[in-house]
């Protein structure tokens, strides 16, 4: 097993199943910056959201939300070549299914595939406010 599947395995050892309290999981969350972490990053993702919002009114506002959407996609996207976690793992058993690892994705991996939309949008944002911006309409 390498350093990046010890990490993923004991990180899994500390996640709190849905609807579950484990008071050990959330010490060691807290000792490790998850929460921290994941209270900055849904800060940062409200940000982002409210300036999208606000470029309908503000083209530059709306310039600089689209492009940090279009990062921001990027990055997550980038998981699907970082996090062994996207694909799914070899079960094993008597009659293992060859149908695992690359390109085979797991529920996680399904769920990045959303941001390909995500950044989309945001690119298609980010120029449809530039053109506001080098050409405001006469009103």
């Amino acid at each position: 097993m390498n350093e990046d599947q010890k990490l993923v395995s004991e990180y899994t050892l500390y996640k709190n199943p849905e609807g579950k309290v484990v008071k050990k999981n959330i010490d060691w969350q807290r000792e490790n910056g998850t929460y921290t972490f994941s209270y900055g990053l849904g800060t940062m993702i409200l940000v982002i959201g409210i300036m999208v919002l606000l470029g309908i009114w503000f083209p530059k506002i709306g310039a600089v939300g689209g492009l940090l959407t279009f990062f921001m996609s990027l990055v997550t996207l980038s998981f699907l070549i970082t996090t062994p976690e996207v694909y799914v793992p070899n079960l094993g058993g008597d009659y293992p299914s060859p149908q695992y690892g690359f390109p085979y994705l797991s529920g996680a991996g399904r769920l990045v595939l959303k941001d390909i939309i995500m950044m989309a949008g945001g690119l298609i944002l980010f120029s449809d406010s530039l053109k506001k911006v080098i050409k405001p309409s006469v009103v």
